[in-house]
């Protein structure tokens, strides 16, 4: 397969395009920096937390910076050349803007493997990859899901021979669902599954949780606070992470998800709302636009969320790739 080339564009603060995995896939960065110094009087609710794992607070004297990874599609024809060779410049790109930026907490904002294409039972061992820059680095992170994180294997056409019967190519038994009884078999990896892989090897460094029961089949529905540098231990911030669906159930944010009150948002698939407002080619303003000449790839309904945002004026960002 050809090797394609480097793309850059800005959005919101800088975004890199890295080394397209198809036409409607890259690896995107986006680096925030935030001044959160201080709370201006909201009234917040804090989720309590029964892991080991510290509150994230701003440096003193310094803004808290995130660095957000996304559509890093680890696995990606993983039994060619190419595919291990972009997840190998994944990994360089994320190394390179981790070391330059120093940021205080990384977001990996969906579609960190892709599933249907990776053929082997266990897909956490290709999201352990794509975590391992940052958790190398001792920088703490969260991950929500995207449409391809858990979707269903499909059979690669080159794998079939002239007579229609696939050739032994299946991975070993020892790191895949196949025997020697059931023939090549991919059952894949579930939503839950790999948050519960993510925490295994995360020293406490993962802000990831699986959501509240009621809310799924999404999973990746939860809050994280950021507090302030001094004593006080005041929150200047809520991060709500939401799941946007795709891959084993369909792309769509939940009328219960809707209840969620937001501050600062990340979900994966993009409102409709965005098809609206984003220009049909070149990116001309910097927070909303179509990635090279690409039409917005949005939700199937609109159940509300935008309306919500839209009355509160304490949102302060709103993230979302695909």
């Amino acid at each position: 397969m050809k090797e394609r080339s480097k793309d850059t564009q800005t959005l919101f603060c800088s975004i890199v395009l890295n080394n397209m995995k198809r036409s409607s896939s890259f690896l995107i960065f986006t680096v925030l920096s935030l001044p959160l110094i201080s709370a201006v009087g909201w009234e917040l609710s804090i989720p309590s937390t029964t892991t080991a794992r510290s509150r994230l607070r701003v440096r003193e004297g310094s803004r808290f910076k995130i660095a957000i990874f996304a559509d890093l599609h680890f696995g990606e024809d993983s039994w060619t050349d190419w595919g291990p060779r972009q997840d190998a410049n994944s990994v360089n790109v994320m190394s390179k803007v981790l070391d330059a930026e120093t940021p205080d907490f990384v977001v990996y904002l969906g579609d960190v493997v892709t599933a249907n294409n990776i053929a082997i039972h266990n897909a956490s061992l290709f999201w352990d990859k794509a975590i391992s820059p940052t958790r190398d680095r001792n920088i703490p992170w969260t991950s929500l899901f995207g449409n391809h994180d858990d979707a269903s294997f499909v059979w690669p056409l080159d794998w079939f021979s002239s007579s229609g019967i696939p050739p032994i190519i299946c991975p070993s038994v020892s790191n895949s669902s196949w025997s020697s009884d059931d023939g090549c078999g991919f059952r894949g990896t579930t939503r839950v599954e790999l948050i519960q892989e993510e925490l295994k090897a995360a020293n406490a460094l993962s802000y990831s949780t699986i959501g509240h029961k009621e809310l799924r089949p999404s999973v990746s529905n939860y809050v994280i606070p950021v507090e302030s540098s001094d004593d006080s231990k005041q929150v200047v911030a809520l991060l709500y992470f939401l799941d946007s669906g795709g891959g084993s159930y369909p792309e769509v944010i939940s009328n219960a998800q809707v209840e969620c009150i937001p501050e600062l948002i990340f979900w994966h698939i993009p409102s409709k709302a965005y098809k609206k407002v984003a220009p049909r080619l070149w990116i001309t303003r910097p927070c909303v636009g179509s990635i090279n000449k690409e039409r917005v790839a949005a939700q199937e309904a609109e159940n509300g969320m935008m309306r919500v945002l839209e009355k509160r004026s304490s949102v302060k960002v709103l993230l979302t790739t695909n």
